[in-house]
């Protein structure tokens, strides 16, 4: 799947709790949970951690939301855990992950921006929403991402609307011709 391509929505959550009733509501309506990401901040004390997990690393990675980040990698496709300077320990659920992962291979970081910020970036975020995704993260909130084009954005916001988001953002795809224009 490409998604730098597609639109994207960002719901950001104040808890996990409202952010796995999100996801639960948009797989009961059908949406393809491979469009679907989930990152948080969890505590975990081990060392710098930057890797895919797998069912077996659950309960040793996780730390208080262990059955939330649990549930979630059940229904979600993809998963990685990384530690980003000044955020801390991210869990990243769903394709971001693969994209984390792909972005970091031999990547050399330019102007201080985290592999997370990267790979935000690279999916189509905006730099200057990303930097405030990354502020929520840091103030323990909840990041809900979905891809699709814009009649399944605008239904997934139907849907988070009224499962206490406090904020949404659609991030539309700039194909290079509407790019173009815009220089």
């Amino acid at each position: 799947m490409n998604m730098t391509k597609t639109d994207i929505a960002v719901a950001v959550y104040d808890l996990h709790t409202q952010a796995e009733t999100a996801v639960k509501a948009l797989q009961r309506a059908g949406f393809d949970m491979k469009k679907i990401s989930i990152i948080g901040r969890d505590y975990h004390t081990e060392e710098h951690v930057v890797g895919f997990l797998n069912a077996g690393d659950r309960a040793k990675v996780f730390g208080k939301f262990g059955a939330f980040w649990g549930g979630l990698m059940g229904v979600l496709f993809g998963s990685a855990m990384m530690f980003v300077p000044v955020v801390g320990h991210v869990i990243v659920l769903g394709p971001l992950a693969a994209a984390l992962f792909s972005g970091l291979e031999g990547a050399a970081l330019v102007g201080g921006i985290s592999a997370l910020a990267g790979a935000l970036m690279a999916v189509g975020i905006p730099k200057d929403s990303v930097l405030r995704y990354e502020t929520a993260l840091k103030a323990d909130k909840f990041m809900l991402i979905v891809h699709g084009d814009e009649a399944e954005i605008n239904r997934a916001k139907g849907l988070l609307n009224i499962s206490g988001l406090s904020s949404f953002d659609h991030h539309r795809a700039e194909d290079e011709v509407a790019a173009a224009v815009h220089q």
